[in-house]
């Protein structure tokens, strides 16, 4: 009951999201994979509301939050962005099934021998990555004793998830979304099952969740495997040799794991500075930067793993002119749901992290501090997807260098900012979310440019006319939610208050979309009454 209003407002974006892709007939590959990403992030929360009554935000949250974040880390770094944008392009490319199928099993036995090494590394020297990574914990021994052992237990995540990435990666280039799509709701799933089957017979519920942590991968690793076995593509573990296409994968890979990974980098430098303040900034910063994860993974990561392949095999039909439309239309389709995304978490944060997390050990100050860091992270909110949808165009040129120029120079640019206004706010955890969104912002501005320069990507009039109607439609919306909230909160209760809000402000900002003509009345009737509206555009 306590997260019916959250669910309001993620039903609200996800039946826009639906009436959106149903009409978008080149994307409606990214309706599947958004709607099980909202699924996923839908028992997320559920997860991250147990694990906020159950650890709060102090020193075992923290503990925790890293033990989770560091192979998160690698994850994000050389797996699923490396993969997905290098991987598919060279793999889309070989038409007969047996070389290609042959290609990712040469992959995969590279990639296993790989992560194993890595991982037995990381257990010989685990005090060392733990203090790479938030080496303020140092001067707690207890604090950071504990982070050593709980990462011990969900290191070997990285290579189970790692290896799922893969897999996700054949199954996209096939355009098999769903199961890849679906595995994080196992991932959660599992997560909670052990957090509330486990917890009991560990030391602590943080050791639990770690090892729902490893045991998460593994399940999701059975899963995809099945996946790949169903459309005839179940990889066999080869004895790994460095192929000349295993070399060209390597060299593509390393750097987007720097330009796809420019986020986690970003975190990273946030995780360890947030170290060295008080207990509770690192928790602190992961409660907001999960719900502000939501717009970026439902959209953002569902465009852009839908838009690469589509873009790929266009580009390879040298279809220029339609390559250029559908960019501009997985814009126009971010654009819609992130701008009202992140002016709704502004304006009614508060409530948000009230009804979903305050309670058990989460305290009404731990609110408040989740809510400063949500409000500055959702300014960034519209660049973190925008930066999802404009990288496919660079990578489906097989140009992996540019975004990585670009990701170095905006990390220079967040650590500088973070210095700056970790001092300028005090020390306090709220500097170090603002120098995040706003590096996200150079960060989509220069990809656009450099797109726009080369004439890859050229917005269309139309375009540009929707999105200022779209901005327009969500600083109402945005107005309304704030007022609404604040008269009917004397009145009653704070989750019937924010659900009530919720469905309100949405209402608006459909309407005043309707009404400047950023989407069609017709069409929202439509949805209603559930006619078929897979027609083209």
């Amino acid at each position: 009951m306590e997260s019916v209003a959250i669910l309001a407002w993620i039903c609200f974006e996800v039946a826009a999201f639906c009436f959106i892709t149903a009409r978008m007939s080149l994307l409606k590959s990214s309706s599947k994979i958004g709607f099980y990403t909202f699924l996923s992030r839908a028992v997320g929360y559920v997860r991250e509301s147990l694990v906020a009554k159950i650890l709060g935000a102090g020193m075992l949250s923290d503990a925790f939050f890293v033990a989770f974040r560091l192979p998160n880390l690698f994850r994000s770094l050389f797996a699923e962005g490396a993969f997905n944008a290098a991987f598919i392009p060279m793999f889309a490319k070989l038409h007969e099934p047996e070389k290609a199928k042959e290609f990712a099993e040469q992959v995969f036995a590279v990639l296993f021998v790989f992560l194993l090494g890595l991982t037995i590394l990381a257990q010989i020297f685990m005090p060392g990555f733990v203090w790479l990574l938030a080496s303020g914990f140092a001067k707690d021994k207890q604090k950071f004793d504990i982070t050593v052992y709980l990462t011990r237990i969900t290191f070997p995540y990285l290579i189970f998830i790692s290896l799922v990435s893969l897999q996700g990666g054949v199954l996209n280039s096939l355009h098999k979304f769903g199961a890849a799509a679906f595995a994080p709701v196992l991932m959660n799933l599992t997560m909670i099952f052990f957090m509330l089957g486990l917890a009991k017979y560990t030391e602590t519920p943080a050791h639990a969740l770690s090892w729902g942590v490893l045991a998460s991968g593994v399940v999701q690793f059975v899963w995809l495997y099945y996946g790949c076995k169903k459309v005839g593509f179940a990889l066999k573990l080869r004895w790994p040799k460095i192929t000349p296409e295993i070399k060209t994968l390597m060299k593509r890979m390393l750097p987007v794991a720097i330009g796809a990974g420019v986020l986690q980098i970003n975190v990273f430098i946030n995780t360890q500075m947030a170290s060295y303040i008080a207990d509770g900034s690192v928790s602190y910063l992961y409660f907001a930067d999960r719900l502000s994860q939501l717009p970026l993974a439902i959209i953002g990561t569902a465009i852009g793993t839908a838009l690469l392949p589509m873009l790929s095999q266009l580009l390879r039909e040298n279809k220029t002119v339609e390559a250029n439309e559908m960019q501009n239309k997985g814009f126009g389709f971010a654009w819609f749901f992130s701008v009202p995304a992140a002016l709704a978490l502004a304006a009614i944060a508060r409530p948000i992290v009230e009804v979903l997390f305050q309670r058990g050990q989460f305290t009404a100050n731990d609110t408040v501090q989740v809510t400063n860091a949500l409000i500055a992270y959702s300014l960034g909110i519209p660049a973190f997807v925008l930066i999802k949808i404009f990288t496919p165009g660079f990578y489906s040129h097989e140009d992996t260098k540019t975004p990585v120029q670009i990701a170095v120079f905006c990390i220079f640019i967040n650590l500088l900012l973070s210095l700056v206004l970790l001092y300028g706010f005090g020390f306090n955890h709220v500097g170090l979310a603002i120098s995040t969104s706003v590096s996200a912002w150079v960060n989509s501005a220069l990809l656009w440019f450099i797109l726009h320069k080369r004439r890859v990507f050229i917005f269309s009039r139309a375009t540009l006319i929707n999105a200022a109607k779209v901005l327009a439609a969500g600083v109402a919306m945005a107005f309304i939610l704030n007022l609404t909230y604040n008269w009917l909160l004397p009145k009653t209760a704070v989750l019937y208050a924010l659900a009530l809000t919720i469905i309100i402000g949405g209402s608006v900002f459909l309407a005043v979309a309707a009404a400047l003509g950023a989407v069609r009345i017709g069409e929202i009737l439509a949805i209603i009454k559930r006619r078929n509206l897979g027609r083209k555009i």
